[in-house]
């Protein structure tokens, strides 16, 4: 079967992408922030997911103060998100400007977010197959920290743990954040959204 043929362009189109791996055993676990970020999106705007074959991608949409605005969760396994990625880059013919996705990071603590226009991959998997599928670095990237174990070098079975009770409690916190940071970069550009949202989020006090 060939690939879909790329609709126009639409100028006011932006796509939030968040990482993550797809199957209930995976689901709210460290790796899988990108997802959380961008289900929260679609709570938020009440936004309902359908899942885009062609794509290979659950797709949420909605429009946002005049924009149309895809929220994206790849369904191809972390590695392989470039897949989803750029078969939606190459349908709607989405400027690079209009894009963001949303990892996690496990060199940032939990409770940190950062925001950035481009940069390298960090190790990080999916966005190394996202660079792969676009080449280019040239898009954003909303990190969301998840830590590490202190002093571990191997962390597959860290990232792929669940949040303990204060860990979820803060990670709450930090989703509420970020999403205001991504509701920022699609009004206001991405210099206001890392100038105001970028840095930690503080624990609640017990």
């Amino acid at each position: 079967m060939g690939a879909a043929a790329p609709v126009p362009r639409m100028e006011n189109l932006h796509l939030i992408v968040g990482l993550g791996n797809p199957g209930a055993e995976y689901t709210k676990t460290r790796h899988n922030a990108g997802f959380l970020l961008v289900e929260k999106l679609a709570s938020s705007w009440k936004a309902d997911w359908k899942n885009e074959r062609k794509f290979g991608a659950r797709i949420a949409k909605s429009e946002q103060d005049g924009r149309r605005v895809l929220l994206c969760q790849p369904q191809t396994f972390m590695n392989l998100s470039g897949e989803a990625v750029g078969a939606l880059k190459n349908f709607y013919q989405l400027p690079l400007n209009r894009l963001l996705v949303v990892v996690d990071d496990a060199d940032l603590p939990l409770g940190e977010i950062r925001l950035r226009a481009g940069g390298s991959s960090g190790g990080h998997h999916g966005l190394e197959s996202i660079e792969q599928h676009l080449a280019t670095r040239g898009f954003a990237r909303l990190r969301i920290g998840i830590g590490r174990a202190a002093g571990a070098r191997e962390i597959t079975d860290y990232v792929l743990s669940r949040f303990d009770a204060d860990e979820a409690a803060l990670m709450e916190k930090v989703l509420v954040r970020a999403a205001g940071q991504a509701e920022c970069w699609l009004d206001d550009g991405i210099e206001k959204a890392m100038n105001r949202f970028n840095g930690n989020v503080e624990p609640s006090k017990s």
